[in-house]
């Protein structure tokens, strides 16, 4: 197997099991109704100041001038709604995917990439805090697996916070740059490859589906590699299913929370999509304490960065994070239904498709930007082209997504009550 194909498919695995786990806290968000009625009362205030434009002087959020373009507005409010809306569509009906273009989305929509990155921590972290389960999984939990992986991932996010911050200090131009550099090739990379499989797949050429977790059930080379290095201090677990346990050096352990770390707080996606093929397939942890221990990172990882590196600073558009958080807990629920009565090669198709919807919509901001900074001398009509051909292209094709899950689960919501 080539290293790309190795690492495509860690990066599915990783979107798919972060997949699962935003399905599992929105479902337990809904079905509890204290939390949704403390969601509606954060809402409701918002909408009406929405609605009766309240907010009259909102052009200086966090004290920055640079904020003046992603300002608090109707429509604003409203994209952040069809964001969360979008994400959550993408994520149960596709189950995965979603986590990785809200903050493209948002940048689209006209916010600044820090407060975008910022916000999307912070909607991770709400979530995490009021639909986590971890109660009824800690019997699951490494709890040295878990202090060296948050030591590393905490030293990760200040990292990460630090390079986004002082990009921004710097030049906004250079960290709304950066931050759509690193999307443009991350679901570049994504996308291409998940076309390239469906296409084979499409064709009868390739297994119709694939596991993301599927294989062999023991460890990997890596895995096997790793636990023979002797760098003490030496964490043992997995005791109840191997004799004697299995030993890893803790170093390793910290070294992979400051990759999670910095990825959370460069990107925004809560650093829980590459924690579990991470524990899983390089750190030879057994699933179930996998489980366990990525719930507990993710709700320390995105609020240490959102409230440590972000919110503290002013970047983190808290009425967003109400509106993406509101759009999602619907997405996902009629985008979970909906895989009940849709092809799983149709899944797929718009799995790749919606990557490369937003792959393109960053790749097509970088030259307007590369202008801006005086790096290429192009003619500035021929950039804002590119970049409104790109947000067209991503705002088409997740409204004609959402059109077809929305018509699929309205036509077939007879046939879903019945299996209810």
């Amino acid at each position: 197997m080539s290293f790309g194909r190795q690492v495509y498919e860690f990066l599915l695995s990783s979107s798919q099991e972060y997949a699962r786990w935003d399905l599992e806290v929105s479902t337990s968000i809904i079905k509890n109704r204290k939390k949704m009625l403390i969601l509606l009362a954060l809402a409701l205030p918002i909408l009406a100041g929405c609605l009766a434009e309240a907010y009259e002087y909102h052009e200086m959020l966090g004290s920055k001038a640079a904020y003046a373009p992603a300002f608090y507005t109707n429509t604003i409010f409203l994209a952040s709604i069809a964001v969360g809306l979008a994400a959550g569509l993408i994520t149960g009906c596709i189950g995965a995917g979603g986590g990785f273009i809200i903050t493209p989305a948002l940048m689209a929509a006209g916010v600044k990439g820090i407060l975008a990155v910022g916000t999307d921590l912070f909607h991770i972290f709400a979530k995490a805090i009021m639909g986590t389960t971890v109660h009824k999984k800690l019997g699951n939990v490494s709890t040295k697996l878990a202090v060296a992986f948050l030591v590393g991932s905490g030293a990760g996010t200040v990292v990460g916070g630090a390079i986004n911050k002082g990009l921004y200090n710097a030049d906004p131009l250079l960290s709304e740059l950066f931050i759509s550099t690193i999307y443009a090739i991350l679901l570049g990379f994504l996308g291409f490859y998940a076309l390239f499989d469906f296409l084979k797949s499409s064709r009868g050429s390739a297994a119709a589906s694939q596991d993301a977790h599927g294989g062999s059930a023991g460890m990997t080379g890596a895995a096997m590699k790793l636990q023979a290095l002797n760098l003490p201090p030496m964490i043992t677990f997995d005791e109840d299913l191997v004799p004697g346990g299995r030993r890893i050096s803790g170093w390793i352990v910290a070294a992979g929370g400051v990759i999670v770390g910095m990825l959370a707080a460069i990107m925004g996606v809560g650093g829980g999509f590459v924690t579990f093929p991470m524990f899983v397939y390089i750190f030879g942890v057994s699933s179930m304490t996998t489980v366990g221990t990525d719930i507990l990172q993710i709700i320390f990882t995105a609020g240490f960065a959102s409230i440590g590196q972000y919110a503290i600073y002013g970047y983190v558009f808290y009425t967003l994070a109400v509106g993406m958080l509101l759009g999602s807990l619907l997405g996902i629920q009629i985008g979970a239904l909906t895989t009940k009565v849709v092809k799983g090669i149709h899944i797929r198709g718009f799995y790749a498709i919606s990557i490369i919807a937003g792959f393109i919509n960053r790749a097509a901001t970088l030259p307007k930007k590369l202008v801006e900074l005086e790096v290429i001398n192009w003619s500035p009509s021929v950039v804002g082209i590119i970049e409104d051909v790109g947000n067209v292209v991503f705002w088409v094709v997740v409204a004609f997504f959402g059109i077809w899950v929305f018509s699929k689960f309205f036509l077939n919501l007879g046939k879903l009550r019945g299996e209810a």
